[in-house]
């Protein structure tokens, strides 16, 4: 079986299984758990920021980071197929009581003058703008990636309107690979970031938030109030560590074989192998006959699983647990079901 389903379907290594077996361990909710305390600071420094909190899923961390720039009733700006927005089950709203406010639907591709008209100062009856959310890198873009100009801009506009800026950088290692940008860049263009160890990087589960010593104070405990207090969590810690030290390079493996699935089935009229940059694919089935779901289960009944993302949007993501074989099963398998279709 060949899961492409998501970057988070990966198997911890055998590297990682050992560092998780042997990492030190303490009640992280007393701050006691030293490989914890490591990985933070650790992350913390990656995007020179002076503190970080680890917490048990990126949307827990997404909507910790949220609450920390938006009281109930302030407003969000995103974009409308961002993550904290459509997959996070309305958790802006049911557990911040925040406003949602997005702009079109246009992946990675993000207009700062746009977003700048949108914002929206305090005063009756307007709902104030808090704070505005992108995503690196984009999820239902296609895993592209928002340019570094434009994320300064981003952060220009913020400062003078007032507003935070958080990224959702769950896959924001692989922007670091495919663009060259390093990460310190990355987090001086954020207040706060909430990075993942579980997509990608191949750690069991964890995200991290990002920030100033004293939002990350206050994250804490909203991670209380949201029920992500753990303890002897530096077992989990540990792997997050390990991922980090070992299966960042290794991400350029993954946007290659991305590239190689999107050039194999470009042909069929499904996907531009010009915007592939990372290690998602998207597959466009609106000129097949092919629905996403029926293309999800003719291929998983030949042993291939990719995700449904919407009525004709398939999703193919590359991992570490996909090698060069994997990729061409695949390859021939949907070739085989576009081809008929």
């Amino acid at each position: 079986m060949v899961d492409l389903r998501s970057d988070t379907v990966t198997k911890p290594t055998h590297g990682m299984r050992e560092a998780m077996f042997s990492a030190e361990v303490g009640d992280d909710v007393f701050g006691d758990d030293p490989t914890v305390n490591s990985l933070e600071a650790y992350v913390a420094s990656l995007f020179g920021h002076e503190a970080a909190l680890f917490a048990p899923s990126g949307s827990m961390a997404n909507q910790i980071a949220l609450q920390l720039h938006v009281p109930p009733g302030g407003e969000l700006l995103a974009g409308a197929d961002a993550h904290v927005v459509t997959y996070e089950v309305g958790a802006a709203a049911a557990l911040g009581g925040i406003s949602t406010r997005t702009w079109p639907s246009v992946g990675a591709d993000l207009d700062v003058d746009q977003i700048a008209a949108m914002i929206r100062p305090a005063g009756y009856p307007s709902v104030p703008t808090r704070a505005i959310a992108v995503e690196q890198t984009h999820n239902l873009g296609g895993g592209t990636t928002v340019p570094l100009a434009t994320l300064r801009a981003l952060r220009d506009l913020s400062e003078k309107s007032g507003v935070g800026l958080h990224c959702d950088g769950a896959r924001i290692w692989h922007a670091h690979v495919a663009d060259g940008v390093s990460l310190a860049d990355y987090g001086a263009c954020f207040d706060t970031l909430s990075v993942c160890l579980s997509k990608g990087l191949g750690a069991p589960v964890g995200s991290l938030i990002v920030g100033s010593r004293e939002r990350i104070a206050q994250a804490r405990v909203i991670r209380k109030r949201m029920g992500g207090g753990m303890r002897q969590v530096g077992i989990l810690a540990a792997a997050g560590r390990y991922a980090l030290d070992n299966h960042i390079a290794r991400l350029a493996d993954d946007h290659a074989r991305a590239k190689r699935v999107a050039e194999a089935l470009a042909p069929f009229g499904v996907v531009d192998p010009s915007r592939v940059r990372t290690n998602l694919v998207l597959l466009d089935l609106s000129k097949s006959s092919l629905d996403a779901p029926t293309l999800a289960a003719r291929a998983a009944e030949q042993n291939v699983l990719i995700a449904a993302m919407l009525p004709k949007i398939a999703r193919v993501i590359t991992h570490l647990d996909v090698d060069d074989a994997g990729v061409d099963q695949a390859i021939e398998v949907l070739s085989g079901l576009l081809a008929g279709s």
